[in-house]
């Protein structure tokens, strides 16, 4: 199984770029934040993403990523029944990894079907079978930076929204459990989930 590849970017083409590792080219359907990675880099200069090769009886595809979270991401959405290969590459490419997530955590299926190929149902089945396995992280869209996962800046309350929204709560429950935890005088993370968790 390809899970990584890092060579020279060859050429690039709309959701596609040509890899040459060893001497060997190898095309990659990419995700839309590995596509924009990937073609920030000149040709012969050195690229990198995480793979996923899809082996069917008529068709060989080798899948992008940007970081380890995307792709796992897409091994999720292709374990919904309705969604392949194609189509979790598609949703991946008009959101992000983040906003994929918020959209299963807060069971918005309006924003889901949005994407171009995913209808009501489909995204209503994508909310049941996913919804609660979206951890805090993903919805705060952490992403590896040279090997480190990084988190963006965000304010104590927007951590705290996140973290309850990863347990199941929709963004709104949170943000007034959150908001009422500090009224109560919570002050840290810790603080404000624990509050808020005791008065939902």
């Amino acid at each position: 199984m390809i899970g990584y590849l890092k060579g020279n970017v060859k050429a690039i083409s709309p959701g596609s770029v040509l890899l040459e590792v060893n001497g060997v080219g190898y095309e990659v359907v990419c995700s839309g934040a590995a596509f924009s990675r990937l073609a920030g880099v000149r040709p012969g200069e050195t690229g990198e993403v995480y793979t996923y090769l899809r082996i069917q009886e008529d068709d060989i595809t080798l899948f992008g990523f940007a970081d380890p979270r995307e792709k796992d991401l897409f091994l999720r959405l292709t374990s919904v029944q309705g969604v392949g290969a194609k189509l979790a590459i598609a949703i991946l490419s008009s959101m992000r990894p983040s906003d994929v997530s918020e959209a299963i955590a807060m069971a918005d299926s309006k924003r889901l079907s949005a994407v171009k190929g995913v209808g009501k149902k489909t995204a209503e089945r994508i909310i049941l079978e996913l919804h609660g396995k979206i951890s805090a992280d993903e919805i705060l869209g952490s992403e590896t930076v040279g090997g480190r996962v990084s988190v963006p800046t965000m304010s104590e309350d927007d951590d705290a929204v996140a973290a309850l929204m990863g347990l199941g709560f929709t963004k709104q429950e949170s943000a007034q459990a959150v908001a009422k935890a500090k009224a109560r005088g919570a002050g840290t993370v810790e603080e404000i989930i624990a509050a808020a968790l005791r008065g939902m």
